[in-house]
């Protein structure tokens, strides 16, 4: 993981393959951690998020210490819907059920666009095919959005973390798998979520700590902050 954090996307160029798009950045530094493979579970956390992870994010989100104007026209936002999609009955989950334990500190948020929202989609609809449920694809969305702001990022460079790639920074020298495959959405989320069921009581640990255990950030406590918006475009996307 990098220790500093000079911008945030500042180009972006993408490219398609099969069923995958992956997003090539140059200058862009990851911001979560390592996606090593499979770890024992952790002791308690203590403390909160690194202050360079905070930085990192008040990058990512355009934070400045202030609330925003509502007309600077950068207000966050989670999710667009139509009013069809909106009006529509459905069998959604309760954000509250998503989120049962609290969410720990503060939260981020950003805006999503049509490249974003399509992955989210695609590691909910894995999360329904390896069984995790929707507790399941909280973790692996907010997971997501910690790692790699739901971009599916291909090698950046001389810049990148090491060799991580893809939604979730899954590396090819640790097992996660060759690259080709770890930037396939499906595939990427299939490997987070069999390494989360192998995690022991996952279903009832912090976000956090789940989230973790499978990655092994160097700031384990960063998972935590995505969990309302993660909880919120679950909610919607299910």
């Amino acid at each position: 993981m990098k220790s500093h954090f000079t911008r945030w996307l500042p180009a972006i160029a993408k490219t398609s393959t099969n069923r995958r798009t992956v997003l090539t950045l140059a200058g862009v530094v990851a911001l979560g951690g390592l996606a090593l493979a499979p770890a024992a579970y952790p002791g308690p956390l203590t403390g909160g998020p690194h202050p360079d992870a905070v930085a990192a994010i008040d990058l990512a989100t355009g934070k400045n210490g202030a609330p925003e104007s509502p007309d600077a026209g950068t207000a966050p936002e989670t999710v667009r819907t139509d009013a069809a999609e909106s009006d529509a009955p459905s069998d959604k989950p309760d954000v509250d059920r998503l989120v049962p334990h609290g969410v720990q500190g503060t939260q981020s948020r950003i805006m999503l666009d049509d490249a974003q929202l399509a992955n989210a989609r695609a590691i909910v609809e894995t999360a329904k095919e390896t069984g995790v449920g929707e507790r399941g694809a909280v973790i692996g969305v907010a997971t997501a959005l910690q790692e790699s702001k739901l971009y599916n990022l291909g090698h950046l460079g001389a810049v990148n973390d090491h060799d991580s790639q893809g939604l979730f920074q899954q590396r090819p020298s640790t097992g996660w798998g060759s690259p080709e495959q770890i930037t396939d959405p499906e595939y990427a989320s299939t490997a987070f979520f069999e390494a989360l069921k192998d995690v022991r009581g996952w279903q009832e640990a912090p976000l956090t700590v789940a989230a973790q255990t499978v990655q092994v950030s160097a700031y384990p406590f960063a998972y935590a902050q995505w969990e309302e918006q993660a909880a919120e475009i679950v909610q919607r996307v299910w």
